[in-house]
């Protein structure tokens, strides 16, 4: 039986209605600093990282949208439903080149559709915690490249796919560039699980803003997920299916889940595509939207659409 949603929960969301209260407060005047108005990019949050080093926290809200048929070789089953995510990843800046990074956490909420795969649930999320350093840092020029190195540890609940194996580390290279109100950044990176109970994959990310308005700052993104190697397909997550889906699957759950699907080789790409926007409500925080659709075949992965809202808050 579907459990109601713990008292964590409301409490996140209570948090960041503070910190957008606290953030209307009349802004302190235009900062010197350098990289003031850089912008966090909204898709892929949990491997597209800011390059940027520095202190903040940053509340997370996703609605996602499960496709209405899923590809399991032979033969397509119904699927349908939504995945509802709540998240708190935080940053600590060392000085100006190394931090401390918490990129995964929070709240799964999983609603099913007409399927066999999936069945009502709710739990925790596996935790990833590392280090940033920026091995290049050049206010002068607006630019910044680094390197993190996270270890995602399986602490999350089995009932929303989360807690198998030994963990996973993600290597990740990040970059951004800025031009006054024009930023490009990118990622891209391996996701190593440390046994074979998941599968290893490869992402790349890329992300273009301008800001229009401090209150109107669009963007797009692009997000490309490969399985480099598939898991071993055992049986898990047995609240789901029976722990049936690692081996029926043909596909892998990129960004937030990692099912060990032994036939993720078969469908081994994920592409999506984002457009959205940030708002600076005050100096150092903002607020961003992004809406997220695949551009490989919705049955050859788990995303119909996605939602994202965030907040941003640097100090």
């Amino acid at each position: 039986m579907k459990s109601q949603p713990i008292p964590a929960t409301s409490t996140l969301i209570a948090a960041t209605a503070t910190i957008a209260a606290m953030s209307m407060l009349p802004a302190a005047a235009q900062s010197n600093e350098p990289f003031a108005n850089v912008r966090r990019p909204i898709s892929n949050p949990t491997l597209f990282d800011l390059a940027l080093p520095s202190t903040n926290i940053h509340p997370i809200y996703m609605h996602h949208s499960l496709p209405s048929t899923v590809n399991v070789g032979a033969a397509n089953l119904p699927m349908g439903g939504d995945v509802d995510v709540y998240a708190l990843q935080f940053e600590i800046a060392l000085n100006d080149r190394l931090s401390i990074v918490a990129t995964k956490d929070g709240y799964v909420d999983i609603n099913a559709g007409n399927t066999a795969l999936w069945s009502d649930q709710t739990g925790f999320a596996n935790i990833g915690l590392g280090l940033k350093y920026a091995f290049i840092y050049d206010p002068v020029d607006e630019f910044v490249m680094s390197g993190s190195l996270v270890y995602e540890m399986p602490t999350g609940n089995d009932d929303v796919f989360q807690g198998q194996g030994d963990g996973v580390v993600n290597l990740i290279a990040t970059a951004l560039k800025m031009w006054g109100d024009f930023e490009l950044a990118g990622a891209a990176g391996a996701r190593i699980s440390v046994d074979n109970d998941q599968s290893t994959s490869s992402f790349v990310s890329a992300h273009a803003s301008y800001e229009v308005t401090p209150l109107f700052i669009p963007l797009v993104e692009v997000n490309w997920h490969h399985v480099l190697k598939a898991g071993n397909g055992s049986a898990a997550f047995n609240s789901q299916a029976g722990g049936a889906v690692p081996g029926a699957v043909t596909f892998e759950g990129s960004d937030l889940l990692n099912f060990g699907a032994a036939n993720s080789r078969t469908n081994p790409d994920l592409v999506t595509a984002a457009i959205g926007f940030r708002s600076r409500i005050s100096e150092g925080v903002d607020l961003g939207f992004a809406y997220e659709v695949p551009l490989t075949p919705e049955d050859d992965g788990l995303i119909e659409d996605r939602i994202t809202v965030d907040l941003f808050w640097k100090f």
